[in-house]
């Protein structure tokens, strides 16, 4: 199936709300509110259908001078194991490089799927302070048992 790849506009926020809130109620991404993505629109990619049915999602949010987190990365699951993921992780990697950032991580469950992309596991430690902003509202902290990686560009 094909879809059309594109920065996500204010009108999607709803949509980009719904499909993160779904993943967030199993563990496996952080919930986001309304509040948050209108503020971070503009860090969002999204992956919709040809008829216009948001499919996927992935933020890069810039954290530091020469750092990127990939954040919020959503497919729906009846289209998943297609593409659609690894081209949103590949659409912020081409962002960060054009932004001139050394590297991109991510806090992850899918370590495999990050292993491929060329992405490598790190101690959490190592990543800056700022990183852990976020962190403080997720019902996982300070037991963050999701895996940091990252991959220099």
């Amino acid at each position: 199936m094909k879809g059309i790849l594109r920065k996500a506009k204010p009108k999607d926020v709803v949509k980009i709300h719904s499909l993160i809130n779904e993943f967030a109620k199993e563990g496996l991404l952080l919930p986001v509110s309304l509040n948050s993505l209108y503020d971070r629109i503009r860090d969002f990619w999204i992956f919709e259908t040809e008829d216009g049915r948001l499919i996927g999602c992935a933020a890069l949010h810039i954290t530091w001078e020469n750092l990127a987190e990939i954040r919020s990365l959503a497919v729906e699951k009846n289209f998943q194991g297609k593409g659609f993921g690894k081209k949103l992780v590949e659409v912020c990697l081409k962002e960060a490089k054009e932004l001139e950032m050394e590297k991109v991580f991510v806090l992850t469950y899918q370590v495999d799927f990050f292993k491929k992309l060329g992405f490598r596991e790190i101690d959490k430690s190592l990543l800056p302070h700022k990183v852990w902003t976020d962190c403080i509202n997720c019902s996982k902290f300070p037991n963050c048992d999701e895996t940091a990686m990252v991959k220099e560009i």
